[in-house]
């Protein structure tokens, strides 16, 4: 595959987990406005963090409101995606793509433990840095798609 194929597949992918990123955010707004987490489900408050959290996402998944269960699958969708998106940076000879999709995949993937956390303990302050890191992580997926501009027409 030439040299221009990959980045022009790579700016694709990129352009498309941040669109993702973007309507994810505005789907855990939707959740944050009009969804009230139950105290008690599956997961809530759990001993260990990790087997909680898997409780908790099935439970959102299964039994959530449609909002809570659509913000939960795309999120899921999104942190394969932008793994994607990082493993395929590494066939662009580009050390600032790489570096900024390890920083964006880390961030979204951070938003993610930060929303079944919020699921696990219902504590705002992770609504917000879920939130945040989603912006954060959007910011990076910009910067990759300026990068790759430049890369391109070289």
């Amino acid at each position: 595959m030439s040299a221009t194929r990959k980045v022009v597949g790579l700016q694709r992918q990129t352009l498309a987990a941040l669109l993702l990123v973007l309507i994810q955010a505005g789907i855990g707004m939707v959740v944050n406005l009009f969804v009230t987490i139950p105290t008690q489900h599956p997961g809530a408050r759990p001993a260990n963090y990790f087997s909680g959290s898997v409780s908790s996402i099935g439970w959102a998944l299964s039994h959530g409101a449609a909002a809570l269960a659509i913000h939960a699958t795309v999120g899921l969708v999104l942190g394969l995606m932008v793994i994607g998106v990082a493993v395929q940076s590494f066939r662009v000879a580009s050390r600032p793509v790489r570096a900024w999709s390890i920083a964006g995949a880390l961030l979204v993937i951070g938003a993610g433990f930060n929303g079944a956390s919020f699921l696990d303990f219902n504590h705002d302050v992770s609504s917000l840095i879920m939130a945040l890191l989603a912006f954060a992580a959007a910011a990076c997926y910009a910067v990759i798609l300026f990068v790759l501009a430049g890369v391109r027409a070289r």
